[in-house]
């Protein structure tokens, strides 16, 4: 249809693609969807060039612009609250197996996925493995405290997978591991027979997080 530009009064077909005029650059707007009660013809008939205002009217569709139809714009709920973790549930210790056993039970309590035991039955006087992705764990259910060598070994696992260390020891750690661990962030867990692992340094707290 044919408009004459109420600005510098030049007659153009418009639309034109650009939604302008081409000799000012007046902006041109097309309602769509008026306000109820106003009357407003939607479509070409509803064409109105030179409106200040239509060049500074936000696109209903994009940023800080409302809802189509004057609405007002969409606002997202607030994020809800985090889920508080269930109590775990420990398991009593009796074997090796048990404490290996637990310490899976608990990383998976943790919010670690496809936690990984070794087959077969741990040997008493050995550590055994817990591997999960972002994890490597290590289980230590001997009677002699974890010294600082193992500590490293676990740290060493850890930095070669790119992953979280993690050390479980039925009898506690030497006071050298547990400065190391320290120093390296490890998180110390220490078991009793009750099977409940207690976190016994900062990295473990915060491995634990506030939901335990």
């Amino acid at each position: 249809m044919t408009v004459r530009c109420t600005t510098c009064g030049r007659e153009s077909e418009w639309p034109h693609p650009e939604l302008g005029c081409g000799g000012c650059g007046t902006v041109v707007l097309i309602p769509v969807h008026p306000p109820e009660g106003t009357g407003t013809p939607a479509g070409p008939a509803g064409v109105r060039a030179g409106s200040p205002s239509a060049a500074a009217r936000p696109d209903p569709g994009g940023p800080g612009g409302g809802a189509a139809g004057g609405g007002p714009a969409h606002i997202p709920p607030p994020p809800s609250a985090p889920v508080p973790r269930p109590a775990f549930r420990p398991v009593t210790i009796r074997t090796a197996r048990d404490a290996v056993a637990t310490a899976a039970l608990y990383l998976r309590w943790l919010g670690f996925r496809d936690v990984r035991q070794p087959d077969g039955r741990p040997i008493p006087a050995a550590t055994v493995d817990l591997r999960a992705p972002g994890l490597v764990a290590q289980v230590d259910p001997t009677t002699a405290p974890a010294g600082l060598r193992a500590v490293e070994c676990v740290w060493l696992n850890g930095l070669t997978a790119s992953a979280t260390s993690v050390y479980f020891a039925l009898a506690g750690y030497t006071e050298e591991a547990r400065a190391r661990a320290d120093d390296l962030g490890i998180p110390l867990f220490v078991m009793d027979l009750t099977g409940m692992p207690q976190p016994v340094n900062d990295p473990a707290d915060a491995l634990v997080g506030p939901d335990a």
